[in-house]
């Protein structure tokens, strides 16, 4: 068991418009004032400025959904580190199943994504997770050590400064949520590669990122090894996201 506060991190994914934003970035700010336990948004690129704005001065931290592997250049539609850095970006989201899916990115991609993050002084929140398919295959176990290995190969020394999300593919949007004995499991062999790779390993924050919300919050955090949360849809709804880092706080 660590001391370290539990991290509660908001995925709005590609949702919110300027006038949504406002209230429930206000709403956040208001309602965590006394949190216990530390608490992010992760933002769509073109909201940055607005929300930088609105949680000046709180205790909020600010995340993008994405970076890009390189610093500058000929890239059309990628932000970088550095551009992210100017706008107070603390996290930023790596390897999300999504991106896997729908972007081709690869094992590689994301543990450069991770490596240049942390060059620029941003914290990866590096997703990791399984499809259904893998895991009735029985595949978890190797598919998850797979997408942790290549970023440990990457980012050696480094490797206790990021932020590991564990999101069963299974259980993203679709309303299914690994029972928080599953979920342990994975988190639990996720601390014991990473405790191979650097002596700091429970510095690390392992987050679940499967479809956690108000009603299951409490159950997953009380696990051992689970340090949070990357939310999803509740992360979209003050009172849900409120009740989550009241679970967090406990």
């Amino acid at each position: 068991m660590t001391t370290k506060k539990k991290l509660i991190a908001g995925n709005w994914k590609m949702n919110g418009n300027l006038e949504a934003n406002d209230a429930l970035v206000r709403a956040v700010v208001a309602g965590m004032k006394d949190a216990a336990c530390e608490v992010a948004v992760c933002v769509p690129a073109p909201y940055l400025a607005q929300v930088q704005m609105l949680r000046h001065g709180s205790k909020l931290e600010l995340g993008a959904q994405d970076v890009s592997q390189h610093a500058a250049g000929a890239y059309t539609g990628e932000v970088s580190a550095p551009m992210l850095r100017e706008f107070g970006v603390r996290y930023a989201i790596v390897g999300h199943s999504e991106r896997r899916q729908y972007h081709g990115e690869t094992d590689a991609l994301v543990a450069e994504k991770a490596k240049t993050a942390l060059a620029h002084g941003i914290t990866p929140i590096v997703c990791i997770g399984e499809t259904l398919a893998e895991r009735e295959a029985g595949r978890t176990e190797e598919v998850v050590k797979r997408q942790m290995a290549a970023v440990i190969h990457v980012n050696g020394h480094c490797i206790s400064e990021i932020v590991v999300a564990y999101e069963p593919v299974w259980a993203i949007g679709t309303g299914k949520t690994a029972t928080p004995e599953q979920a342990q499991q994975v988190h639990a062999l996720l601390r014991t590669q990473l405790a191979a790779a650097t002596a700091h390993a429970e510095r690390v924050h392992i987050l679940y990122g499967g479809s956690m919300n108000a009603a299951n919050a409490a159950s997953l955090l009380a696990q051992p090894d689970i340090d949070g949360g990357l939310i999803g849809g509740a992360s979209l709804k003050a009172p849900d996201f409120l009740q989550i880092i009241a679970a967090a706080s406990a």
